[in-house]
């Protein structure tokens, strides 16, 4: 759940709307950048960027839940991850994105960088989409984070875009 422009109150409201849908579909509800709202809905874990909070700080609010770090495109920012036991490393953007701006961009060298590192699960981000999406798989990605692909296309409906991934 990312909802950087809504109050506390509103967060919480769809946050407990999202993570009941989550549990009907038996998938992860993650809270971005923000560990105390993460624990205040139980959810399954947080992501924190490069400027959020570092995961030892998270891991004393949430517990042993899933905590998930921005590596950009940087093996260094990846070591760190590692060495402070996040559960999975997300990089990008690997393509053109209009969901945020982006000031890094990561190739397919780094998910075959870092998958010789650990074996710590890595996330994609950035401008997936039904022409891109297996190039990332094939070169090792474990996870694809889809933002505008499912909820701004203008051609499909979101589970009409989910399909087509499939």
């Amino acid at each position: 759940m990312r909802l950087k422009t809504y109050s506390m109150k509103q967060k919480m409201i769809i946050g407990k709307k999202i993570k009941n849908i989550c549990k009907v579909n038996k998938v992860y509800f993650l809270v971005n950048d923000d560990p105390l709202l993460a624990k205040k809905l139980d959810a399954d874990g947080c992501h924190l960027g490069q400027n959020d909070m570092k995961i030892k700080e998270a891991r004393a609010i949430i517990g042993n839940k899933i905590i998930g770090i921005t590596c950009h495109n940087s093996i260094k920012l990846a070591k760190i991850a590692i060495r402070s036991n996040a559960n999975y490393l997300a990089f990008g953007a690997f393509n053109a994105t209009k969901t945020k701006k982006t000031k890094y961009q990561a190739t397919t060298k780094i998910l075959n960088e870092v998958n010789k590192l650990t074996k710590i699960p890595i996330v994609a981000i950035g401008g997936i989409n039904s022409k891109n999406y297996k190039n990332l798989l094939l070169n090792k990605a474990n996870f694809l984070a889809i933002s505008s692909y499912i909820w701004n296309n203008k051609k499909y409906k979101p589970q009409q875009a989910i399909e087509i991934l499939r």
